[in-house]
Order: C-alpha cells, then sequence, then structure tokens
C-alpha cells in the first residue's frame, strides 16, 4: 500500500513539475502532416508571393526561428510536409503584409533554398522551399515558432516509398474500359490502408491523380534512403489471352545480400499468391530511362494484371480484387523485413 501511494505521490509530482514548466516557458509541440495524409491542397494560397527575409550569420543554431503574430496558437498553425515538391508550409493566422517584411527569420536555414509568403483569408502562408527530402520537429515557444530539419533516417528505422506509376496527363496503358492510371492508384490507396498500422514510415510519389515527374520519383527515393522503392504498374500484352503477376528490376546494378532481383522475386510471390493467380516470371527492366535504373537502392516494379486481357481487366476493376493485390505488397514489405531481422 505505501509503495503504491509513494508511486502516485512521485508521479503527480512528475506530472505537475512538467505543467508547471511547459506554463512557464509557455513551450508547445506542433505536429505537422505529410503529403499524402492531405486531401488536396488543404492551404488555398494567394496569388502573389513575397520573399522572406533570413538573417544572415545565424546558421549555427539547431532551429530555425519563425516569428509569430501576437496571440497565435499552436492550435491555429497547420504544417504540411509536401516532399515531393520539397516544400514546407506553414499556416499562420493573423498578421497582415508587413509582419514578415518587419520580422524576419534566423537561425539554421541550411536545408532551405528560398522562402516566400502569401496572404490568405484569416492569416499568412510561409512557404519554405527545402534542399532535399527531410522531415521537421517543431515546437512554439513566446511567438516564437522553432524547427528543426531531420533526414529521414534520423527520425525513421524503416522506410519505404510506394509509387503509383503515371498520374495526370499521363494514363499509362488504356484497356478494356480502364486506365493503368487509375487501377494502381486505386492499389496504392488500398495498400496505404494497411501499412497505416505498422511502424514504418512510407512516402508514396502520389496520392491523387496527379502527375510527378519522374525526376522528383527518383530524388524521393534516394533522398530517403529508403528499405525499399516498389513501383506500381499493370502489364499489356500484344496477346489478349496472356494473363498473371510478373516483376521487373534493374540487373545493372548489384546491392549485396538484399537487392533489386530479390525484391522483385519476394513481390511476384506474395502478390501471385495473394490473387491465386499466374506467375509471369521476372524480367529485367528493359527500358534504360525507367525509374529503376536511376535509383541506388533496392527497386522493383509488380504489374498487377493485364489490361489487354478481358478476364483480368474485370478483376481489376473490383475493390475486392484491389485489396488482394495490396495484401499481397503488404506481406512482401513485411516478409524484406523479416528476412532482414533474421540475418541481422
Amino acid at each position: 500500500m505505501k509503495k503504491t501511494t509513494i508511486c502516485c505521490i512521485c508521479f503527480f509530482v512528475i506530472t505537475m513539475g512538467t505543467i508547471i514548466y511547459l506554463s512557464v516557458h509557455k513551450v508547445v509541440t506542433i505536429e505537422g502532416v505529410a503529403q499524402d495524409e492531405v486531401a488536396g491542397e488543404t492551404i488555398a494560397t494567394g496569388n502573389e508571393s513575397h520573399a522572406l527575409a533570413f538573417q544572415p550569420g545565424e546558421a549555427d543554431s539547431s532551429y530555425l526561428r519563425i516569428p509569430l503574430p501576437e496571440g497565435c496558437k499552436a492550435s491555429d498553425i497547420t504544417i504540411e510536409n509536401h516532399y515531393m515538391d520539397q516544400e514546407l508550409w506553414i499556416y499562420v493566422p493573423g498578421g497582415n503584409e508587413d509582419f514578415y517584411r518587419e520580422n524576419v527569420l534566423s537561425g539554421n536555414h541550411q536545408m532551405i533554398n528560398a522562402g516566400s509568403f502569401d496572404l490568405v483569408q484569416g492569416g499568412i502562408v510561409l512557404n519554405l522551399q527545402l534542399t532535399g527530402i527531410c522531415e521537421c520537429r517543431t515546437i512554439l515557444e513566446n511567438e516564437n515558432l522553432y524547427i528543426s530539419f531531420l533526414t529521414p533516417r534520423e527520425v525513421y528505422d524503416r522506410i519505404v516509398v510506394i509509387d503509383p506509376a503515371y498520374g495526370g496527363r499521363e494514363e499509362g496503358a488504356v484497356r478494356n474500359g480502364l486506365k493503368e492510371k487509375n487501377v494502381v492508384l486505386a492499389v496504392a490507396r488500398a495498400l496505404k490502408e494497411k501499412l497505416d498500422g505498422e511502424d514504418i514510415k512510407v512516402y508514396y510519389t502520389r496520392m491523387d491523380n496527379i502527375y510527378e515527374d519522374e525526376s522528383d520519383r527518383i530524388i524521393l527515393g534516394n533522398g530517403a534512403k529508403a528499405d525499399m522503392y516498389i513501383r506500381i504498374e499493370t502489364a499489356c500484352g500484344e496477346a489478349s489471352e496472356e494473363y498473371g503477376i510478373r516483376a521487373l528490376y534493374n540487373g545493372t546494378y548489384f546491392i549485396p545480400g538484399f537487392g533489386n532481383i530479390e525484391l522483385a522475386d519476394t513481390l511476384e510471390r506474395e502478390v501471385t499468391v495473394s490473387v491465386s493467380g499466374k506467375a509471369q516470371g521476372l524480367l529485367e527492366e528493359p527500358d534504360p530511362d525507367s525509374v529503376l535504373y536511376q535509383l541506388t537502392i533496392p527497386a522493383a516494379t509488380i504489374q498487377v494484371g493485364y489490361l489487354s486481357n478481358a478476364q483480368e481487366a474485370r478483376l481489376l476493376s473490383r475493390e475486392d480484387y484491389i485489396r488482394r493485390i495490396a495484401d499481397g505488397i503488404y506481406q512482401s514489405i513485411m516478409t524484406v523485413y523479416e528476412m532482414q531481422e533474421k540475418n541481422g
């Protein structure tokens, strides 16, 4: 009984101490959201951008300091990491056009190429153009927002990039009433539902019907130093009776231990089992301009079926079948990590 009482008192003292500290120093952590967690552009910007000023000679600090208008609350600040564009968007309520003309940003700005701000209804949107793929940690203290920029590897132990091919103006194959860009996006969305529950940081090249340049996809994969890069496509054969699951890999770049061909083999096997389908076999990517040839991490393409086959196209239009494909890719990722853990 005495031991329980003492523990309760200690817990109370520690809790109250923390509350008092935060009250005195007004330190509040602000959580940002990743590009794939927002629906479209949730922060609407104006028509005219104004350059942000950075105080020179103060890049040795751990944080970038952003002054905030008086009375600005943490709950009103929105931070979005648009990693495909290498931009950080920050919505700051209140203030006017003169505020960031008179108040400069200071501290560590080595990860920033340039910055601008737009006036929007009810506040200001800051746009920080970054030098690469990064994560950030933010706190609000005494009407200043402090941001530390970290590499993904400094934050996450397990990192995966999922790349639904095409998007926007690039439709991919179009057969039997289906567009490749829509099929692979549906797979990625179903896969996200499963991966969101895992202790894995997943970057998606797109989560909407938008076009992302191939060079930006490459920058994301290499910049994040991901454990694996999985591109999702469909296949399209000359013969309409051709069907099944196929995986492609870059055979010119050898990665000791676990590399491109091992990832391709795992993907084809797990997806084929999940859909109870036919394995078409592994194929070395024939296009030298493919994303796979520009990546320096384990990377492979999984082609989830033939749009040119009428029966398989019907399957690819069904939500339950899409989920089975996503289950197979999910199981591939988990299998790879299990293998790596066993091998130390």
